[in-house]
């Protein structure tokens, strides 16, 4: 069921009328499992994330969506929480996980204010397909970020993917958006690199797409240390080739590895 959102000043911080859309659409939840098959970043994610990361241990997944990562490592052994904003994704997560046999603690939050989690609840976060980036406004996503430090553990670690505003760069049609968007930042924009777009029949739907520059800057903010990145391809989602030749352009995104200072 598909409800019309609330007016603007009612919406949650980060969440714009597109957004509340996605978030409460149960169509989107019944076939996002179907509409990602086949999408390499969903295989390499999870492999780069269990090459890494091994249980036992408490993992938060926020923006779980239907729970590709929340059920595959709940079955691996991890105490896993799924948070999402979306009410329809967590039920369906909740299915999965029962039909599975599994545990999955499901909380219905918004990550600009994760409250319900006492500091340091878990030793890791994951923020995975451009997640933080949906958020909407800098200081909503700074917000978010900064949550997301606070519960984790001292050392804790997170795993965040982000797109890069280069790609662009690549994509026909997009340079004059490109331009503009780096004239933008130069000026100081807060909302330089928002892309509007029509995403899984959701027309006006945002996605921030970050500079690295910009997205290193952010990590620091909020106290966390960037340990590892991965600048990967836009189309194969896999690690570009000579990642030190002006990766900060020629990447798709990033999918980073970074630490909560102890």
């Amino acid at each position: 069921m598909s409800q019309e959102p609330p007016p603007s000043w009612r919406l949650p911080t980060g969440v714009n009328a597109s957004l509340w859309r996605y978030t409460h659409s149960d169509r989107l939840a019944e076939d996002e499992d179907d509409y990602f098959v086949g999408n390499p970043l969903h295989d390499n994610d999870a492999y780069w994330i269990d090459e890494r990361f091994q249980p036992p241990g408490r993992v938060v997944d926020l923006g779980c969506g239907v729970g590709r990562h929340a059920i595959r490592m709940a079955a691996l052994g991890w105490d896993v929480t799924a948070v999402d904003l979306s009410v329809p994704m967590l039920r369906t997560v909740g299915a999965k996980a029962r039909e599975r046999g599994l545990t999955v603690d499901r909380v219905a939050a918004n990550l600009c204010d994760l409250r319900c989690f006492p500091d340091g609840s878990f030793d890791l976060a994951l923020s995975m397909f451009s997640t933080w980036g949906m958020i909407r406004g800098i200081e909503a996503r700074r917000r978010a970020l900064g949550e997301t430090a606070r519960i984790l553990a001292p050392g804790g670690r997170l795993v965040l993917h982000a797109h890069n505003l280069w790609l662009n760069l690549r994509v026909p049609g997009a340079r004059i958006w490109l331009a503009e968007s780096l004239l933008a930042a130069l000026r100081g924009d807060p909302d330089a690199g928002d892309r509007r777009m029509t995403y899984r029949g959701v027309n006006e739907m945002e996605v921030h797409l970050f500079r690295w520059g910009e997205l290193q800057a952010e990590f620091r903010r909020a106290g966390l240390v960037i340990d590892e990145f991965l600048p990967i391809h836009e189309r194969s989602a896999e690690p570009i080739r000579a990642p030190w030749l002006l990766q900060g352009i020629r990447a798709g995104g990033w999918v980073v590895f970074a630490r909560k200072r102890d």
